[in-house]
């Protein structure tokens, strides 16, 4: 790779460099890269819709498009979960094609041509890359106002057009963003070390041209682009949420495994039993949404994640050779989500934003095909920061000890590219937001999941022996810079030398944790849905459902263990629904939903009790976050 990160000059200097040659207002210009890429280069590699280096310029060829067939299952089909009703054997429909020739997808190919050179050297080369996105954002301002003004907000023109959104709206979007950090400004350093920063300019005002207000059925704030497309009946419950306690209660993250187009012909496809309330375009430049906020979506394949919460899919792969996903989809997103949470009085944190992978299986025979999108490389750490919650925060400097509460508080940096194979093949390094788990106090023994034991260990769909940044569990043990976390019914040790991957709760905020342990000597049964019991159902003309208050077997709370409640308990209950509003089954029998392992679980309120957490010990300073994991995972 060419690129000269690292070599003559930094790119705070190219960035300076380019927006002198090209007469570029260099605030304009690093913004402008800041909303696309946060000034991240990605090795040269491209995303999920095809943007390279840090301008995010597009190249998509017709190979592009031919995603591999190594993805386990369909990325939706049937995610109704629920085992009472029969699944269809019919196929999919196709996905709509993409049009490859399209010219908004292929700046990176214009932009090449401005400054005169080899699109490899724009793809790969920082240096070329800016140079070129400098160019095209001159040419654009050139063709809309015939000048290239000094003044920074008279580029909005310019910046709208470089969103290459289809739709005024979207565009406008993009240069708001753009110009709120001229004006406030931006800084950081890079998973690559390099700090950037884009001083404020208050003064910056634009010109932006008034837009036309559009009547949308669309649950949306007004801020973003959106419309509604209604997926098909058979896709979703009609319901009443949150009237009569039917509340929603958690936001779950997924990613589309294909294009816009073809997963709203999914979704209204009737054979299909798949849905989302919303789907983020992978540019971030729009949001469809397709199931009211009221209605139970099919999203989760859990019936009781299903019933309380709420789907938002983003156009992305998990893992594909582009598979970082750009700064507009995460702040699309990130603007949905806050505003949902707000509206229905969901707390933002990890515990009730969480990715699909997180989300159990509900009965044995479901729990090892469970999907696992958003998928790796998915940024927590940067998303819950744009919903003002950051995930990972590093406390107080020391080494957990036995009965504390931690945060797990991995770096998506290159200082944490854990090694995945993917389709028989090695994936290529970049930043991750997990660490592998070890059955002892050593990089020997991968964790294993009873209910996928002949799972390849660094598999990028193997996900017991994995823990999520964020994610926050009950410390079982410690030995020399290893710690053990009570996890899936055993300890699950990690390398944490010094500390520095763990957040320690302290006691300032002693109910943000409620530890839960078995009573008595008996271990506790653990579930994959909260239903209501058997008795509930009597006399409201819903059948007692198959395997009604069956756990999964193979998991187990034994006698103590601790683990981390992630909400107030809640009736097991069971909305029946149906083309005409259903009813709702409510039981006596309350369910705790905790972190159980990489996914949560549900316990009987019956069956536990709280526990304090252990009390923290003030140690010594532990080093910067960025530091680099030691412990390497070794083949078996």
């Amino acid at each position: 790779m060419s690129s000269t990160r690292g070599a003559d000059t930094t790119l705070q200097a190219q960035f300076a460099h380019a927006a002198r040659e090209f007469k570029v207002p260099q605030s304009v210009l690093m913004a402008v890269s800041f909303h696309q890429t946060r000034w991240e280069d990605h090795d040269g590699r491209p995303s999920t819709t095809g943007a390279y280096n840090v301008m995010g310029l597009t190249r998509v060829v017709p190979g592009d498009t031919a995603r591999s067939s190594d993805h386990e299952r369909p990325p939706h089909h049937h995610m109704r979960g629920d085992p009472a009703v029969p699944e269809s054997s019919a196929a999919r429909r196709a996905p709509a094609a993409l049009n490859t020739d399209d010219p908004r997808l292929h700046t990176l190919d214009e932009a090449a041509w401005l400054i005169g050179e080899p699109v490899d050297a724009v793809r790969t080369d920082t240096r070329q890359n800016i140079r070129a996105g400098a160019a095209l954002l001159a040419h654009y301002q050139r063709a809309a106002t015939g000048s290239l003004p000094a003044e920074p907000g008279s580029w909005y023109p310019a910046v709208a057009r470089y969103s290459q959104a289809s739709d005024a709206r979207d565009a406008d979007a993009f240069a708001r963003r753009v110009f709120d950090s001229v004006r406030s400004g931006e800084s950081r350093v890079t998973s690559h070390g390099q700090r950037l920063a884009l001083p404020a300019d208050p003064r910056v005002r634009t010109a932006a041209p008034p837009l036309a207000t559009t009547a949308s059925a669309a649950e949306c704030p007004a801020a973003l682009s959106c419309d509604f497309k209604p997926a098909d009946p058979a896709n979703y419950n009609v319901a009443t949420r949150p009237a009569d306690g039917f509340g929603i209660r958690r936001i779950v993250i997924h990613d589309t495994e294909g294009s816009y187009d073809g997963t709203v012909s999914e979704f209204q496809n009737p054979e299909n039993e798949a849905s989302a309330h919303y789907i983020v375009k992978g540019d971030g430049s729009h949001v469809t949404q397709m199931v009211a906020t009221k209605d139970e979506s099919y999203h989760s394949d859990n019936k009781t994640v299903n019933m309380h919460s709420l789907g938002i899919e983003h156009v992305g792969y998990a893992i594909e050779d582009g598979s970082w996903f750009g700064e507009q989809l995460y702040e699309t997103s990130a603007a949905l989500v806050k505003y949902l949470a707000q509206r229905f009085s969901i707390p933002l944190d990890r515990d009730h934003v969480f990715g699909h992978d997180e989300v159990p299986g509900i009965l044995d025979g479901r729990v090892a095909t469970m999907h696992w999108d958003p998928g790796p490389f998915w940024d927590w750490n940067h998303y819950m920061s744009l919903l003002g919650a950051p995930a990972a925060t590093a406390g107080a400097a020391q080494m957990p000890q036995a009965g504390q509460v931690v945060t797990v508080v991995l770096p998506f940096t290159q200082a944490n590219q854990p090694p995945l194979t993917y389709g028989g093949k090695d994936v290529a390094p970049r930043p991750a937001n997990f660490g592998y788990l070890y059955a002892t106090a050593a990089a020997t023994t991968p964790l294993t999941d009873p209910y996928m034991p002949k799972a390849v260990w660094n598999h990028g769909a193997t996900w017991g022996d994995k823990v999520i940044t964020g994610t926050r569990y009950v410390v079982a043990d410690a030995s020399g810079d290893w710690t053990a976390i009570w996890y899936g019914g055993r300890k699950a040790w990690f390398h944490n030398p010094g500390g520095r991957f763990t957040s320690v709760l302290t006691p300032s905020t002693p109910s943000t944790a409620v530890v839960l342990k078995a009573k008595g000597t008996t271990a506790v049964q653990v579930y994959g849905r909260a239903y209501p019991e058997d008795a509930a159902y009597a006399g409201t003309g819903v059948p007692v459902q198959s395997s009604n208050n069956t756990p999964l077997t193979k998991y187990t709370i034994p006698a103590g263990q601790a683990y981390l409640a992630i909400g107030e308990p809640v009736a097991g209950d069971y909305y029946y629904g149906g083309p005409a509003l259903g009813t709702l089954v409510r039981g006596a029998q309350t369910f705790y939903p905790i972190r159980f392992n990489h996914r949560i679980a549900y316990v009987r309120t019956a069956d536990v009790q709280q526990a304090p957490p252990a009390t923290p010990t003030p140690l010594v300073a532990k080093p910067p976050v960025g530091a680099s994991p030691a412990a390497v995972p070794k083949k078996p």
